[in-house]
C-alpha cells in the first residue's frame, strides 16, 4: 500500500514538474498570435504590428505574427480570442470597442468584462476630421458652411457599427446637430481608399491612420479631437474642435492588450513584463509620436489598473449609445 502511495504520489509530482517546466518555458517554440479585429491597414492593424516587433525581443525572439478578423465592429476578431486556448499564444489588440460593445451590441457571445485577462494599455490616439481631396472647403468654417448648404447630401464613411470612426461621427453629427448618411466599411483602410478617392466625403478617424495621408496631401484636415493642439508635424497647425467652436467635443482613441480568460498569472506576468519593456522600446516610441499617438506610461500599463480603466470607459459609453439609439444585432 505504502509503494501504491508513493508511486502516485511521484507520478502527481512529476506531473507537476512538467506543468511548471512547461508554463517557465512561455513562449516556447511556439508562435505568439496578435489577434486584430479589423481589416489590414487600418490604425489598429499599425499599432499591433509596431506592437509585435516591439515584444519580441523581451519575449526571446519568439515568432509574433498579426492576424486580422475584420467584422461586426471588432465583436469577431474579440470572440475569437475569448474562444481561444488559454495559453498566451493568442492575444487580442483592441481599441475603444472593448469599452463600446457592450452599450452596441444587444447579445455578445462573450463578456468583456469576465471572459478576458487583461494585460495592460499601449497607446491613447487623438482623432482627425478629414475630407475627400475634392472637397471645396478649406478650413472648419468653410466646411461647416458647405455641410449647411448640403444637408442630406453628405457621406460620412465609418469603419464599421462599433468602429472609432463611426463613434466619432456620431458625436460629430450630434455636435453640428445634423444628418449625414453614414457610410460603414469592413475596416477604416477600404473606408480610407474610398474617401482619397472621393466616393464619400468625410470621415473622423485614428490619426494612426490619418496622418500619412494629410502629409501627402491625399485628404484634406479640418480639425483634431484633442483638447489641445499636437505637436506631430502634419498635425500642429490644425485647430482642435473646441478652438473651431464645437463646445465639448473631445474624442481619444486608446488600446490595450488581451488574452483569454484562465492564462495562467505567470504567463500573463511575462506578457505584461514584454508589454512594458515595448513602451519604452524608443523604436517604438518614435513609430507612435510618428503617427499622433502617446505611449502609456502611466498606471494603466499595470493588468489590474487596465481592466479598472475598460470599466469606466463602458460606463461612460453605453448611455451616449443608448442616447443615439445606435444598436448592432
Amino acid at each position: 500500500m505504502k509503494t501504491m502511495i508513493k508511486t502516485v504520489a511521484a507520478a502527481a509530482l512529476a506531473t507537476l514538474a512538467l506543468g511548471a517546466q512547461a508554463q517557465a518555458a512561455f513562449p516556447g517554440d511556439k508562435p505568439i498570435t496578435i489577434v486584430v479585429p479589423f481589416s489590414a491597414g487600418g490604425p489598429t492593424d499599425r499599432v499591433a504590428r509596431d506592437l509585435a516587433e516591439a515584444m519580441r525581443k523581451p519575449l526571446g525572439g519568439v515568432s509574433i505574427v498579426v492576424d486580422n478578423a475584420a467584422g461586426a465592429g471588432g465583436s469577431i476578431g474579440a470572440n475569437k480570442v475569448a474562444k481561444s486556448a488559454a495559453d498566451g499564444h493568442t492575444l487580442l489588440l483592441h481599441h475603444i470597442g472593448m469599452a463600446t460593445m457592450p452599450g452596441l451590441y444587444r447579445k455578445l457571445p462573450f463578456s468583456v468584462e469576465n471572459d478576458f485577462e487583461y494585460l495592460g494599455m499601449v497607446n491613447d490616439v487623438p482623432m482627425t476630421l478629414i475630407g475627400k481631396p475634392s472637397l471645396p472647403a478649406n478650413n472648419f468654417k468653410e466646411l461647416t458652411a458647405w455641410i449647411g448648404q448640403n444637408k442630406g447630401q453628405i457621406n460620412l464613411a465609418n469603419a464599421g457599427i462599433g468602429a472609432a470612426s463611426h463613434l466619432c461621427g456620431l458625436l460629430f453629427q450630434n455636435a453640428l446637430q445634423t444628418q449625414m448618411t453614414t457610410v460603414p466599411y469592413k475596416g477604416t483602410g477600404p473606408a480610407m481608399t474610398d474617401l482619397i478617392g472621393g466616393q464619400v466625403d468625410l470621415m473622423c478617424d485614428q490619426t494612426t491612420n490619418t496622418t500619412s495621408q494629410i502629409e501627402g496631401k491625399k485628404v484634406k484636415a479640418f480639425a483634431v479631437t484633442t483638447s489641445k493642439r499636437l505637436t506631430t508635424p502634419a498635425l500642429k497647425d490644425l485647430p482642435t474642435m473646441q478652438e473651431a467652436g464645437v463646445k465639448n467635443f473631445e474624442v481619444t482613441i486608446w488600446h490595450g492588450l488581451y488574452a483569454p480568460k484562465g492564462t495562467p498569472a505567470d504567463v500573463t506576468k511575462k506578457l505584461n513584463d514584454a508589454l512594458k519593456v515595448a513602451l519604452k522600446d524608443p523604436d517604438f516610441i518614435k513609430k507612435q509620436e510618428g503617427l499622433g499617438a502617446v505611449v502609456v506610461s502611466d498606471k494603466r500599463v499595470e493588468q489590474a489598473e487596465h481592466k479598472k480603466f475598460v470599466a469606466a470607459e463602458i460606463a461612460k459609453w453605453s448611455p451616449i449609445i443608448k442616447a443615439a439609439g445606435v444598436y448592432a444585432d
